[in-house]
């Protein structure tokens, strides 16, 4: 069948990452995929393996002859169905579909500001017209259920990682550490996360403080950049810990890193519902501390995968490191974490979820244009 997959951008994100591996795999699979995004931030576009991509190149918020190139895309593509990932996306894809049905995808749970709640406002009605949104974890359904956002039907379809490609095969990880500058005996957090103000990078720099006071030899590898950058290296030479925190910038392959660290952590205050890194790190063996935000307590169960602290608290993010101080718990918790993901949130299975879905989608409206036809010949 034919999809066509909208984004408001190729910004580095896990939206943009979602939609990008869908249309991957199911070009993979034998459907035919394209792809349009609507601002020109290309940075992911590389990640598309021949699915032909275009950029609208919105140049304002609702850029109208921005919708007419989809609409021309819409007419060329003739898709069976439109995926478009989160709501500024799925504005332009209603604007521009043209009876064609339509399935958005909805990665974020808390709004980050004053302005996102308003736009909610008109974007809300957008949603109920499509013919199924679907949420990624049981807790953001329930969540925007209570707050009237859903499709004409919804669904839950867990976020999926590449289990193969996600593994600790061919990574030396003691020739890693020590390229790093870690000694055996670190406890090394890793972070993988652009440095936004929601992923709370600033809150590891404390509790790192707090843990080497205590006497725990943490030290954060925080893989990534970002407009706070400065920010988070000003706060660790404040707290005295600037050599125990080390930020690495843009990495194409991060599992070299998280490879060479024991725990990987999520400080996040907003914006986290499923989250990919977090999957990732889990793949590779890592135990996660996770911030109790969005469906971190259906991936992750206390003392199994990891462990849970309560949203911007710095001394609980720092018991939980702490508590993870064995090498044999982590070890343990590692393999666990790698176990879950194989069995409840592989790619295969979310792929096999999204192409049951679209199929449906793509048949309902089949059998709806013969029906019309049908009766426009009598």
């Amino acid at each position: 069948m034919r999809i066509l997959f909208l984004t408001g951008s190729l910004v580095h994100g896990g939206a943009e990452r979602h939609a990008i591996g869908l249309a991957n795999r199911l070009a993979e699979r034998g459907h035919e995929c394209s792809f349009a995004y609507v601002k020109a931030d290309h940075s992911q576009l590389e990640r598309l393996n021949g699915v032909p991509a275009q950029c609208l190149g919105a140049r304002r918020y609702l850029d109208f002859s921005s919708v007419q190139k989809l609409k021309e895309i819409v007419q060329e593509k003739k898709p069976a169905v439109i995926v478009a990932a989160n709501q500024y996306a799925l504005m332009y894809a209603a604007l521009a579909r043209g009876g064609v049905p339509l399935m958005a995808t909805f990665h974020t749970t808390q709004l980050r500001s004053l302005k996102e709640a308003l736009q909610m406002v008109y974007y809300r009605p957008l949603f109920w017209g499509a013919e199924r949104l679907v949420f990624v974890c049981e807790a953001q359904r329930r969540y925007w259920r209570r707050r009237a956002l859903f499709g004409r039907t919804t669904e839950v379809i867990y976020n999926g990682i590449d289990t193969g490609h996600w593994k600790l095969d061919g990574h030396d990880r003691p020739a890693l550490r020590r390229a790093l500058g870690y000694a055996d005996d670190d406890l090394v957090v890793a972070m993988a996360a652009v440095l936004r103000a929601e992923k709370n990078h600033v809150q590891m720099v404390d509790a790192i403080a707090m843990l080497r006071r205590r006497g725990v030899p943490a030290r954060a590898l925080m893989i990534g950049d970002g407009p706070l950058r400065g920010a988070v290296e000003a706060r660790a030479r404040a707290a005295g810990v600037a050599e125990h925190v080390l930020i690495t910038g843009l990495q194409q392959d991060v599992r070299p890193l998280l490879a060479a660290a024991d725990i990987a952590a999520l400080c996040s205050t907003a914006v986290e519902t499923f989250s990919l890194a977090a999957l990732e790190a889990m793949a590779l063996g890592r135990p996660v501390v996770h911030a109790e935000i969005g469906g971190a307590a259906e991936m992750i169960r206390p003392w199994r995968e990891g462990l849970l602290f309560p949203v911007g608290g710095t001394r609980a993010l720092a018991d939980c490191i702490a508590a993870l101080a064995e090498a044999p718990l982590r070890a343990r918790m590692g393999t666990q974490a790698r176990e879950t993901v194989e069995a409840m949130f592989s790619e295969q299975a979310m792929i096999d979820r999204y192409e049951a879905v679209l199929l449906e989608l793509g048949s309902t409206r089949s059998q709806r244009e013969q029906v019309r036809r049908s009766a426009a010949a009598h």
